[in-house]
Order: C-alpha cells, then sequence, then structure tokens
C-alpha cells in the first residue's frame, strides 16, 4: 500500500531495481525502507537519475538511481565506454583510474576499471589513493582519451563521486558531458553493463608517475632564491585525511622547504574524517587542528587539503602575531598577483601571458592583470570551463595561473584541473618570497588593496536536500529572474546579467547585449557603487549560492580596519535585501 502514496517516477524506478537484475542486498534494502515507511528516502533516492553537474557525478552513496552505488557508477561508466568507442573508432582507448579517501572509493575505482577493460578499454590503474590533478596529468602523460577520479572531493562522508575527463585532462564539457550522458540514458538496464573485467586490460602505476609529476611541478619555481634563504620558513600542514598527504610533503621538500609540520591525526587515511566534521578547506573548523598546530609553534604559514587534493585553505599570521584565515578570493588573488610579479622580475612576461577566473570570483584579479598587460579570460563556474579556456588558447598564448573563489588555484599547464599539490607549494614560495624582502604575506595583501582598491568578497550558501530542496532553490530563481531587486545594499542595481538566456541588460537605458558564455543557471547583479552579486544553484551539491563582492579605495594601512567594517556592513544589507 506505501508504494501507492509514492510519486509515479519513484515507483516505476523502486519497481525496476526490485524486479531487475540487481543483487539480493540492494533489493532487501529498498524492501527495509519501504516497510519502515521511509517515503522521503525513497524519494530522494528514486526521483531521478544522477547526471553530470560541474564536477561530474556526485551523490549520497546508497542503493536508488538518484544515489551513488555501483551499479549508478556502472552505467556512467558503460555510457562513457560507448561514448569513447564511437568517438574514437579503430584504436586502442585507453584511459587513468585514480581515486581518493572516501569509504568504497577503491571499490568504485576497482569497478570503474573493470568496465572500461571489459570493453576492450586499456585502463592505467593508480595503485593507491591519489590527487585529482595527478590524473589530470597523467592522461595526457599517458596519452589517454580519458579519466575518471572517484571522489566526492569537499563532500561530507556520505557522499561520494565520479569526475570525467577528457583527453586534454580537463573534466568533460560540452558537447562531450551531453553526449556521455546520452550514452548513460540509452543504458535502461543493467544487463547494457558489462562488468567482467579483463585483468590484461588493467595496468597499475604510482611512483614512476608520481616522480615525474614532481618534476613537473618544481619545474614551476620561480624563486628559488628566496627559498634557499628562507628554507626554514614554518609551515604547518594537514591534508585532512586524505590524498594531499601522499605528494604534498614531498613536494614542499623538492621545492626545498625543510621546517613542515604535519598534521599527524589528519596524516592517517580514512573516509569517515574523524577529526572534522566536513573535509572541506572553505571551513574553518576543518583547519582548526592545523591552526592550533600553527599557534603552538609560531608558523608562518597554515595550508589543509581537502579529500582529493584539488583545494588547499591557508591561514597566515596577520601583523598582530594571530593566526587568520584567508578565504579563496583572497588567496587567489595574492597567488596570482605573485605569479605576475614574479614572471615580471624575471623578465618573462611579452604580452602573451594570460589568466583565469571565474565569473564569480573576485574582479581584483581583473583589475591586477590588466595592470600588468596580462589578458583575463573570465568563465562559468567549475574548473573544467578553465581547462577549456587552457586547451583551445593552447600553443597561442602562455598560461600563467587560474583561480576560483572555492579556493581552487592552477600555476602551469602540466594540468587542466585544480591543484593543490602545487598550490601549496607555490603558496609557500609567495610567502617565502615576502619574506625574503622583510614583508610578511599579510602585509603585501594590505599593499594590494593600497594599490587596487579594498575588494571583498562573502559566499552564502543555502542547503535545500532532495526533492523538495530543488523545487524550492529553482522557484528561489525564477523569483530573482522575474523580479529583479532594484536596489541592493543601498546602491541601484545598474545592470542585470543572465546567462541562462546569455542576455545582459542595462537596467538605466534599457540596451540589452548577448553574453559569449554558455548558457548557465546564473544570475549576476551589477549596482552603481560597484558591487557584485551572483546567485547560483550548486551543480553538486544540494545548495543555492549567493556571491557578493564589495569593494572601497584603501588610502593608507591605518584605515584597513574601518574600511572593512563598512565593507562587512554593506555585505550584510545585500544579503539581508536577498533575503539570504
Amino acid at each position: 500500500m506505501l508504494v501507492l502514496d509514492l510519486e509515479p517516477t519513484v515507483k516505476i524506478n523502486v519497481n525496476k531495481w526490485l524486479n531487475g537484475d540487481y543483487d539480493a542486498e540492494t533489493k532487501a534494502e529498498i524492501r527495509q525502507m519501504m516497510e519502515s515507511g521511509a517515503v522521503t528516502e525513497l524519494t530522494d533516492a528514486f526521483y531521478k537519475d544522477l547526471e553530470f553537474g560541474t564536477g561530474g557525478l556526485r551523490g549520497i552513496m546508497g542503493v536508488g538511481s538518484n544515489r551513488v552505488n555501483k551499479y549508478t557508477l556502472g552505467m556512467a561508466t558503460q555510457g562513457l565506454s560507448n561514448y569513447l568507442l564511437k568517438r574514437y573508432p579503430n584504436q586502442q582507448i585507453k584511459v587513468v583510474i585514480a581515486h581518493d579517501c572516501r569509504n568504497n572509493s577503491k571499490e568504485f575505482a576497482r569497478m570503474t576499471a573493470e568496465v572500461f577493460s571489459a570493453n576492450g578499454i586499456y585502463v592505467y590503474f593508480f595503485e593507491g589513493l591519489r590527487p585529482t590533478p595527478e590524473l589530470s596529468y597523467a592522461i595526457r602523460e599517458l596519452g589517454c582519451q580519458s579519466g575518471v577520479m572517484l571522489t566526492a572531493s569537499h563532500n561530507p562522508k556520505e557522499y561520494n563521486g565520479y569526475k570525467a575527463y577528457g583527453e586534454d585532462g580537463g573534466q568533460l564539457v560540452s558537447p562531450a558531458d551531453k553526449l556521455v550522458l546520452e550514452e548513460v540514458r540509452k543504458i535502461d538496464s543493467i544487463s547494457k553493463i558489462n562488468f567482467a573485467g579483463k585483468n590484461e586490460n588493467i595496468e597499475s602505476i604510482g611512483k614512476e608517475m608520481d616522480d615525474k609529476f614532481l618534476a613537473a611541478l618544481v619545474a614551476l619555481s620561480i624563486s628559488k632564491e628566496a627559498i634557499a634563504r628562507q628554507s626554514d620558513l614554518k609551515i604547518v600542514f594537514s591534508p585532512i585525511h586524505g590524498t594531499g598527504g601522499v605528494l604534498v610533503p614531498p613536494v614542499l621538500k623538492q621545492f626545498g622547504f625543510n621546517n613542515v609540520t604535519l598534521v599527524e591525526e589528519q596524516m592517517v587515511v580514512d573516509g569517515n574524517f574523524p577529526t572534522v566534521i566536513y573535509p572541506n578547506p572553505e571551513e574553518e573548523e576543518a583547519l582548526k587542528m592545523a591552526i592550533d598546530k600553527a599557534k603552538e609553534i609560531g608558523a608562518d604559514l597554515v595550508m589543509a587539503t581537502d579529500p582529493d587534493a584539488d583545494r588547499v585553505g591557508m591561514a597566515i599570521q596577520n601583523d598582530k602575531g594571530e593566526i587568520v584565515l584567508l578565504n579563496g578570493n583572497q588567496a587567489a588573488c595574492l597567488l596570482i598577483r605573485y605569479v605576475i610579479t614574479a614572471w615580471e622580475e624575471a623578465g618573462k612576461l611579452d604580452g602573451n601571458q594570460y589568466v583565469v577566473k571565474t565569473i564569480v570570483t573576485s574582479y581584483l584579479i581583473d583589475k591586477i592583470a590588466a595592470a600588468k598587460k596580462v589578458d583575463c579570460y573570465n568563465t562559468l563556474t567549475g574548473f573544467k570551463y578553465i581547462g577549456e579556456v587552457m586547451t583551445r588558447l593552447e600553443g597561442k598564448k602562455t598560461f600563467i595561473a587560474g583561480g576560483e573563489e572555492s579556493y581552487g588555484y592552477l600555476v602551469g599547464e602540466h594540468a587542466r584541473d585544480k591543484d593543490a599539490v602545487i598550490s601549496c607549494a607555490m603558496l609557500a614560495e609567495m610567502v617565502a618570497y615576502y619574506k625574503d624582502q622583510g614583508s610578511s604575506l599579510y602585509d603585501a595583501m594590505i599593499d594590494m588593496y593600497l594599490e587596487y582598491g579594498f575588494y571583498k568578497e562573502k559566499l552564502i550558501a543555502i542547503k535545500k536536500e532532495g526533492k523538495a530542496g530543488a523545487e524550492a532553490i529553482k522557484a528561489m530563481m525564477e523569483r530573482f529572474r522575474n523580479h529583479p531587486p532594484a536596489v541592493l545594499g543601498g546602491s541601484k542595481v545598474t545592470m542585470i546579467k543572465d546567462y541562462k538566456s546569455s542576455v545582459s541588460k542595462d537596467m538605466i537605458s534599457g540596451v540589452e547585449g548577448k553574453i559569449d558564455l554558455p548558457s548557465s543557471n546564473v544570475l549576476q547583479f551589477y549596482t552603481e557603487d560597484g558591487s557584485i552579486i551572483s546567485a547560483r544553484p550548486s551543480g553538486t551539491e544540494p545548495k543555492i549560492k549567493f556571491y557578493c563582492s564589495v569593494n572601497e579605495p584603501l588610502a593608507d594601512k591605518a584605515s584597513f580596519e574601518s574600511v572593512q567594517e563598512k565593507l562587512d556592513t554593506k555585505l550584510a544589507k545585500i544579503l539581508d535585501d536577498l533575503g539570504a
């Protein structure tokens, strides 16, 4: 009787799994959910199929078409296999597979390898957990057509996921992502998944690739002499139980840093992430143990990476000797400014260099790049779009660095995804560079604001779980489209950019223009005083995100605190106006 209370789509999917060739354990779990009256749980697990978002396939682990399990990942892999076989006919297709520390990641990775191998695709399989950026590097290094990373990045422990990559080492973008999805949708029965792996098509890789990857990173160091003089820079590092522990300590050592303190409790590989609430370096709580260690030893720099080591959070000493966190925008601005400056001082800037960022990342980066005559490209949210620009410009222009506000950065062209391994090394190099000049990174940040203006950003993410949450997020975006705010933070809205319709509208003149980016469900509001507010549903999490950026001139260092308070007040007012 309970099944009759389920929505039609849910009912169809539940019956499909109960009557299909799914294993007995899966069917028993579904029946248990039905017998316990878990209508909401069943609905969330079966109301739709998992789809590729900005970060691939990601979701809560468990039974159901909207959950991460061997069947949904198997369908994804079979669909990707079918796409690759059509895309590259009459050639030996090769893929690389890696996984992070999450529960089931190793098993999911092995199953993925077996499906690929069963389809005649040759698999390079990392022998143990490895960072996402090494996977990106390995695809290009081994001449592969694709790759898969089993990870849910920085999501809570209940999640896992599947990042699919193309031959350029970047995550799949349109039209490839849509073509893969079409192939997945054609698999209407798990009997169409070939799980019968062929061991002869699977090759284990490990240390040799690590050594090549690390050598490529060490070659990117710019301020070697400053590092040599500051080799005892006090650094605290934590991988938060993940893959950063494999390669970040070695790369710091090879860069020349000899005084690195590891947070030993978090060096332990554990998919339950027992020492944190969320393994997310964007969260202050995730860096608490590292910061406590830094206070104990008087460290210059604190860094912590997420489970698959593509994001890094950092903290530094302020002018009072306190350890303070930097947000993703601050770190991106400082890192890109440093790399451009170091290139300039080395005489390497010739007008053919560029940087890339996303539309929701600080526009201070645009200002810094323009001042140094370095092109700055803006992309949709998701590092795959930054990688897409890099691939398009390869051989034509020289990529210096890229970044996004969500703590993901890349220096160098060795990968096509954000890389916390090179980011940790270059952030440490940056601190050493300024310390070698008798300055701190905190002072360098204030100097940056004095030169270009004090930019401050804030992100608010509102979580809306399940089907009801998805509908609530959709309604919020429709409200902003149909009834956009006229004033935000006390300043008139002068322009609205709707990336879904690819139209920008000047609210003063009424003139409309075309946005030259792919369609995406993002709204941006520009105000008279230079503030930029973006609204965007997440592609990988059940959230709607509001990105707010405000700025004011900073006349002198003594005004830092007062201007910061003014910007904080403005940010609070904007978020209040949005109802966030």
